[in-house]
């Protein structure tokens, strides 16, 4: 996959809308323009604080279903990632927690989106919905059949889970890309909003060979140089909210100063982590978060 010629930048940063509660969410709040609203101006503050693409995904919709969520969360989705992509000009992906990759590829051929997100591709993994086994089977089968180009963006021994296939970062890597499949490979942290261990990355990004690799979670403004020295791109959402809250909106001071970051040269060796393998941030005395 060319990042350029996608995200017309080398590295690109993706920027999350996370969607307040669609229809059928125990925490439906019964107006779906409210959810349109909130994500258009979150699309909209991302494009313009520059980066270089936007994911939707139903994060709200928690507790998830481990497969097909409701055609009701499809059909919303649907709309909304079409608003967004008539607003903004980068390109726009989506997910459908916790792992409805039919469902996203749908939505993405019917409204032209350029990429998906997909937690569980290859390998089968205990997560807090239960056993969620890789669909690239189908997934890819089903990209074929409807004679698009999406490209799928997978994540390696993903957050929130445990794997129940191989431990090992270099095998699940390869697994990934070779018989999964993927277009690119992501890989998180634990949680939400947390990094991943660096000597993971530097193994990931080797195994990855040519193809490219996202960090999926816990990038801020005094670690992203030093991920963006090892991985080829970052998807972003936690740390660009207000205070850095996850359920705030975006904040657009917060975007324009990650972004400024992700241009900073990281002043030390790329393959070094702290004593515990997590990120050791470099300093960033001209920035404020």
């Amino acid at each position: 996959m060319d990042l350029s010629r996608l995200f017309s930048v080398p590295k690109p940063s993706i920027g999350v809308v996370h969607l307040l509660p669609l229809p059928t969410s125990p925490r439906w709040g019964g107006s779906l323009k409210t959810v349109i609203d909130r994500a258009e101006q979150e699309a909209a503050a991302l494009a313009a604080g520059g980066i270089s693409g936007i994911l939707v995904e139903n994060f709200c919709d928690a507790p998830f279903p481990k497969g097909p969520v409701d055609p009701a969360v499809i059909s919303a989705m649907t709309v909304i990632v079409q608003r967004i992509q008539s607003l903004v000009p980068v390109p726009v992906g989506v997910n459908v927690l916790r792992n409805d990759a039919l469902g996203a590829m749908a939505i993405a051929s019917c409204v032209g989106a350029h990429f998906i997100r997909v937690n569980v591709l290859s390998g089968a993994m205990a997560t807090d919905q239960g056993v969620i086994e890789g669909c690239a089977y189908d997934l890819l089968r089903y990209r074929r059949e409807l004679g698009c180009d999406v490209k799928i963006l997978a994540d390696v021994l993903v957050k929130h889970a445990q794997p129940l296939s191989t431990d090992q970062m270099a095998v699940a890597v390869r697994d990934t890309i070779d018989r999964g499949l993927a277009d690119g490979v992501i890989l998180s942290g634990s949680a939400t909003g947390s990094p991943p261990n660096v000597d993971d990355l530097v193994v990931a990004r080797s195994a990855a060979g040519e193809t490219p690799l996202f960090v999926g979670s816990g990038a801020d403004v005094d670690n992203v140089a030093q991920l963006l020295s090892i991985a080829d791109g970052v998807i972003v959402a936690s740390s660009l909210k207000r205070r850095g809250k996850i359920h705030l909106p975006v904040d657009p001071n917060r975007v324009h100063q990650f972004m400024e970051a992700t241009s900073l040269p990281y002043q030390g060796p790329p393959t070094l982590g702290n004593s515990n393998g997590h990120l050791s941030a470099p300093p960033l005395t001209t920035l404020s978060s």
